[in-house]
């Protein structure tokens, strides 16, 4: 890879290779076996939008590797406004070693990306939220679960982190259906590109087809950060997809909950649910951190 825009960066064979890197270097982690493959490399941090967990994972991920991390909010560099993102990109090339970059519009991201001679890293778009989706299902992966033979259910927002997940979900072969409410499905170029991959895809209006025997049920928020004006209007078109007790009750027992977070309690997801056994938001939580410095090793050199 030269940069991690989307999942389309990744191939078959490459995913279960980096599951592989990214459980290696969790276990030395763990361990207290410090490796130092990145001393004296240094990664940016570009946030037009905030984030506890992606800044964090980052900015420990490149002290765990030797490294260190220069956060730049948006504020500082006035991204598209005060500098174009091409000229960002140049000057960064000459100062760090890659760029991980938090942004509304992925146009952005392809933009830096075309410009820069050091790596860009997703770190969210309004496209794809690739780290996210490679900590999801490198999760599921270090558990045990044979992924061919999941089948996952996504409910509600057909949004960024749905693109991601279904773009995996192919490449790993796992089966998704998505139920999201008319008008909030995953872009119809997203679902191509799954298809052509040979995902197996299904889209619904109904949570419950989207449950019903699913291994595996994921949710995310149905108002994200820049949606607040259309708070009540999707309220309303979201109200039949809460992951709620009944809902979990149709899947497969034992089914696992996933949630990227940050969670809106009580709207796309209720407490019970967050917090009960099944759940293993916090285990996707944590391996951001570790996916993170997998996709970080094998772009700036270390993988």
């Amino acid at each position: 890879m030269t940069h991690f825009l989307s999942i389309r960066e990744l191939s078959h064979d490459d995913v279960p290779r980096l599951f592989r890197q990214i459980a290696d270097l969790k276990a030395r982690q763990k361990a207290r076996d410090r490796q130092t493959p990145l001393v004296g490399r240094t990664l940016a941090l570009i946030f037009e939008k905030p984030s506890l967990r992606t800044r964090v994972t980052f900015e420990v991920a490149m002290v765990q590797l030797g490294g260190a991390a220069v956060y730049l909010a948006a504020q500082e560099i006035g991204l598209g406004r005060r500098e174009s993102p091409a000229d960002i990109a140049r000057n960064l090339s000459r100062w760090v070693d890659g760029v991980a970059a938090r942004v509304f519009a992925h146009g952005t991201l392809e933009e830096l990306a075309a410009c820069a001679t050091v790596p860009i890293i997703n770190a969210l778009s309004d496209l794809e939220h690739p780290c996210q989706a490679l900590a999801d299902f490198f999760t599921l992966w270090e558990r045990g679960v044979d992924l061919r033979r999941v089948r996952l259910g996504w409910v509600g927002d057909g949004n960024n982190v749905c693109h991601s997940v279904l773009l995996l979900a192919a490449l790993t072969g796992t089966r998704v259906v998505a139920a999201c409410p008319p008008g909030y499905e995953p872009r119809p170029e997203v679902l191509e590109a799954c298809r052509a991959l040979g995902g197996q895809v299904t889209v619904t209006t109904e949570a419950r087809e989207a449950a019903e025997g699913a291994d595996v049920l994921y949710t995310d928020v149905w108002i994200s950060m820049g949606q607040e004006a259309e708070r009540e209007q999707r309220l309303e078109a979201f109200q039949r997809y809460q992951l709620n007790e009944r809902l979990l009750g149709f899947a497969r027992p034992g089914a696992l909950v996933m949630h990227c977070l940050p969670a809106h309690r009580g709207e796309e997801i209720t407490n019970p649910v967050m917090d009960g056994p099944q759940s293993v938001v916090l285990d996707q939580a944590e391996n951001r951190l570790h996916a993170q410095k997998g996709i970080i090793m094998q772009l700036m050199g270390g993988g």
